[in-house]
């Protein structure tokens, strides 16, 4: 089994909103960070977001004020909310979370956002 699996993605039009989520198998709070990624078509993965076990968070600059990330520790389960979508969010979208010095990754989650 994956440690973290992505869910959520879709397709949507723009303005549109999409919440995804990244659930674990083990206790979240394990991971020192999480963080979200994406990989545009025919472009390289790009961070998109961050957020610590202090509750600190960094969000891109191309998706500040529209993103959010935020962790449920409850659900084991890492989300991120999308507001006003663009075409230039289309992208696979990834989980990371970061355990005793090692980086698991989900499997990624498609995102379309059609003009």
């Amino acid at each position: 089994q994956e440690q973290l699996v992505e869910s959520g993605g879709g397709l949507v039009q723009t303005g549109g909103s999409l919440r995804l989520s990244c659930t674990a198998s083990i206790n979240i709070f394990s991971y020192n960070t999480m963080a979200w990624y994406r990989r545009p078509p025919g472009k390289e993965r790009e961070l998109v977001a961050t957020v610590t076990n202090t509750a600190v968070t960094n969000v891109a600059d191309s998706v500040k004020g529209r993103f959010t990330i935020s962790r449920d520790y409850r659900k084991n389960t890492l989300y991120l909310k999308m507001n006003s979508l663009k075409p230039e969010d289309t992208a696979v979208y990834y989980c990371l979370g970061t355990y005793r010095g090692e980086n698991y990754w989900g499997q990624g989650t498609q995102v379309t956002v059609s003009s």
